[in-house]
This record gives structure tokens, C-alpha cells and sequence, in this order.
């Protein structure tokens, strides 16, 4: 009966996820992005929420980078919906970290990270406008209530990263208040919590609101390079297909290139992108993440950032396999033949 409800389960799924990409597919845009074709296999990248990080991508297929391909973007939220997708052949790729390549791994799926999108982890802590941090910011934490996005998501995985490396146990020496992360702000705001473990745009819109200051903490600044965001495909797509994944990268790489050297131009496809947000709140955003480094403009994912993701998920108890590393889940050969 256990293993009959388990397949049930898994055909449901699957079908929610076959049925959210027939939508977005059928629609002239996804998130806004044109999408224009230039001929070719039509690829489907899912991605986990619509984002600034995300730019590059955006950025590609609005100016025609992808050449004999055409690219969309569809949001799949909740858990390992983008990645779901990918496994059952629904997307050719997903966006998110290569950390989710090692998941698969463990579970006999062979996915590769093939080109990096967010190279930092894009998440900062910041305190209740009330309260000083000081300098000395391990004295700070210790004791507060913590307030960060449920379990198994990557900024809870961060401050449970952080607070191992700090010698906080994270069950004795601090609280942690794991909520879904758009009520964060009320939280603070209701001095339920301390300090939160926060993502531009919220970061910039806590700021202006003055529920908390500046960030105490700059997660891309002190953490170096982390490959956060990659575009992960699955192994037999780049055996089977090599043509179409090194169009789908050169595409990508011409987007990082246009990021970094195109800062107006970018910012007006920010502004397409996202139409609601507010232009003074979206340059902040946009500022933010140059000024963070939060691209890697070149696209390679190195064993350094690799590292760090993988350090994260495993001091989080998410992967358990030890043995698992930078060649099962990434393969530079196509940012290479640029």
C-alpha cells in the first residue's frame, strides 16, 4: 500500500509539473521575457522564482543571444519543482544551486551544472532597526532569535552554515524561527525576531520601511565565491545533444558579457522584467548586486565556489555523502569552447 500511494504521489507531481510548463509554453511571454525565435529546438529553463539574480538569462534571450535555439523561462515554486522538471524531460534545464545535482546523485540522476548564473550567496543578515550589532558580531547573535525561510532552503542552509563556523549550536545558543520567508518583515516588525536572514528585494524594502538598517552581515562579501544559481541539465542532454547545450551556453555568456559591460541597457531589461517594482527600489537592487560581485561574468563555475555551496548544504545535514564533489556535477567543457 506504502509503495502504491509513493507512485501516486510521484505521477501527481509529475503531471502538476507537465501541466504548469503546457501553460507557460503556450503563452506568447513567460515572466515577461519576449522569448523572440531564432529557429531551432525550443528549450525550457525553469526556474525557482523570478529574479534580479537571475538577469543574465533574461538579458539573453530579450537581446537574441541564443542563436538556433529558442529559450523560455517558466517559474516552478514549492520544493524540487524546477529541478522535477529537468528529470522528467519537461525542461531542458533548471536554474538553481549545483548542490541539487548532488541531491540527484545520491538518488542514482546524473545532472551537470554547464554555466554559472549567481556566483555569491545572495543573502545578507540585518538586525531590528532597534537594536546595534556592534562590532563584535558573533557576541551579537548569540542568544537572538534568528528569523530566516523553512528548512531545506539555501538562506537557511546559510545561517546554519554560518553559526557551525561561529561555534553557535544552533539548537542551545540561539533561536531559530523558520517561517515562509515573505512574512519576515512583519516579524521583525512585531519584535518577534532579531536578526533576518534576508535577499534583495526584501533587503531594500525592509530598508526604506525601517524595520531593520544596512546589513551587519554581507553574505557575497565575506563568503567569497559561491555558485548559488547555475544552470544545471541533465547528463544525457549534453551527450546527446552537444550542439544545443553549447548554443544554449554561448547564449548565456553573451548575457554575462552585456551584464558587465551594458549597466544602462541591463537595467532597462530589469525594468521589463520586473514592471510592478518600483524604479527606485529595482536600481537599488541592481546596484546592490554589482557592487556585490554577484555575477561571475565569464560563466565558470570553480571548485572553490563549488566547495562552499557543498559546505553549505552538508553542515545543514541536506547531504549526507561525503564522497560526492566538483567532477559529478559540473562540466566546464562548453564555457571552455567559447
Amino acid at each position: 500500500m506504502l509503495k502504491r500511494r509513493n507512485v501516486l504521489w510521484f505521477l501527481f507531481s509529475l503531471l502538476a509539473v507537465v501541466a504548469l510548463l503546457v501553460s507557460a509554453c503556450g503563452s506568447q511571454t513567460s515572466n515577461g521575457s519576449n522569448g523572440e525565435s531564432t529557429g531551432g529546438k525550443q528549450l525550457v529553463i525553469a526556474e525557482p522564482l523570478h529574479s534580479i539574480g537571475y538577469l543574465p538569462l533574461y538579458v539573453a534571450i530579450r537581446q537574441g543571444f541564443f542563436q538556433g535555439i529558442t529559450v523560455k523561462v517558466v517559474t516552478l515554486t514549492g520544493g524540487s519543482a524546477h529541478t522535477n522538471a529537468v528529470l522528467s524531460g519537461q525542461a531542458f534545464g533548471f536554474i538553481g544551486g549545483p548542490e541539487h545535482n548532488a541531491f540527484a546523485e545520491v538518488k542514482g540522476a546524473n545532472l551537470r551544472a554547464i554555466v554559472n548564473v549567481v556566483n555569491r550567496g545572495n543573502v545578507y543578515l540585518v538586525a531590528r532597526s532597534d537594536l546595534s550589532p556592534g562590532t563584535d558580531i558573533k557576541s551579537f547573535i548569540k542568544g537572538k532569535t534568528i528569523v530566516t525561510s523553512q528548512y531545506g532552503g539555501t538562506p537557511n542552509s546559510i545561517i546554519r552554515y554560518l553559526l557551525s563556523k561561529w561555534g553557535y549550536d544552533v539548537q542551545t545558543d540561539v533561536t531559530l524561527k523558520e517561517v515562509d520567508s515573505a512574512a519576515i518583515p512583519e516579524i521583525l516588525k512585531q519584535k518577534q525576531g532579531d536578526i533576518a536572514v534576508v535577499s534583495e528585494p526584501m533587503l531594500t524594502q525592509g530598508i526604506q520601511q525601517g524595520i531593520w538598517n544596512e546589513p551587519f552581515y554581507n553574505v557575497p562579501k565575506e563568503s567569497g565565491p559561491y555558485a548559488y544559481s547555475t544552470v544545471n541539465v541533465k547528463l544525457d542532454s549534453v551527450k546527446s545533444d552537444p550542439k544545443t547545450t553549447q548554443a544554449f551556453v554561448d547564449g548565456m555568456i553573451k548575457g554575462l558579457a552585456f551584464l558587465r559591460d551594458n549597466k544602462a541597457e541591463s537595467m532597462k531589461i530589469a525594468k521589463l522584467e520586473f514592471p510592478t517594482m518600483s524604479e527606485q527600489l529595482l536600481q537599488a537592487t541592481v546596484d546592490r548586486s554589482y557592487a556585490d560581485n554577484i555575477w561571475e561574468f565569464s560563466g565558470q563555475v570553480t571548485k572553490q565556489s563549488v566547495d562552499t555551496a557543498l559546505a553549505v548544504v552538508r553542515s545543514a545535514g541536506l547531504l549526507k555523502d561525503d564522497k560526492i564533489g566538483y567532477d559529478n556535477i559540473i562540466d566546464m567543457d562548453f564555457v571552455n569552447k567559447k
